[in-house]
């Protein structure tokens, strides 16, 4: 079995990517299952944060055993956030192919400031992120960077540049998907998954950095640091 950990920040196209790879016949799809962990051990007051803990296994050495013994289909596809994996041995990361998602970093701060006043570093996870990265790759792993601006803008030629990169073949189906929730969508989907549950694929569109309110600047110059530090390996 093939596992891919998709390691994104917030308000990316995270769930897009797993409404995609939730189209092969071929792939199960799993939504953040260290949500839960990073709840309780962070105590961030989260929306939904007491049903999220109720609803899912918060051991990570139980989560991520099993992710690592899950062998329903020939690919899993596990969407993580950054964040999430913090404070982790990440030795387990070696059985995996470690997918980096990033997304210029106004549009990140700019959708995230309307759900969460108070938005530190972590929260978005690049500076976690681009550790994570040279890691692996000090470790001799190859991990593979996309950025969400240029998969939008030619979803039908970077998805197959996706699968190339993770040697899996395309499959057409992963382009578009019904409107609505899907089974495999957490229990914080309310909170966070209109914009996708409205979507029926990865719809083609050119992104423009967006103006930062005054408060994050020094959070959006940080952010853009460590964003074009993994952007140098994105997937042109």
């Amino acid at each position: 079995m093939k596992i891919i950990n998709l390691i994104s920040g917030p308000r990316n196209i995270s769930t897009a990517l797993m409404y995609s790879f939730a189209q092969r016949k071929d792939t199960k799809v799993i939504d953040e299952p260290l949500y839960g962990y990073y709840l309780t051990t962070t105590g961030l007051d989260h929306p939904g944060r007491e049903e999220i803990i109720a609803s899912m296994d918060c051991n990570p050495d139980s989560v991520i055993g099993s992710l690592l013994n899950d062998n329903g289909k020939n690919i899993l596809f596990v969407k993580n956030m950054a964040k999430h994996l913090v404070g982790l041995n990440t030795d387990f990361m070696s059985k995996m192919i470690n997918v980096f998602l990033i997304r210029e970093p106004s549009h990140i701060i700019t959708s995230f400031s309307k759900v969460v006043e108070k938005i530190p570093e972590e929260e978005i996870g690049y500076g976690y992120s681009l550790k994570l990265y040279n890691q692996l790759v000090n470790e001799g792993q190859k991990p593979i960077v996309i950025d969400s601006g240029t998969v939008l803008k030619d979803p039908e030629t970077m998805l197959p540049k996706i699968c190339e990169a993770l040697e899996i073949p395309f499959d057409k189906s992963m382009l578009s998907w019904n409107p609505g929730p899907r089974p495999e969508d957490g229990c914080w989907a309310k909170y966070w998954y209109a914009n996708v549950h409205k979507s029926n694929g990865l719809m083609q569109k050119s992104e423009q950095p967006k103006q930062v309110p005054e408060k994050y600047q020094q959070l959006y110059t940080e952010a853009s640091k460590y964003y074009n530090e993994l952007f140098k390996h994105a997937i042109k």
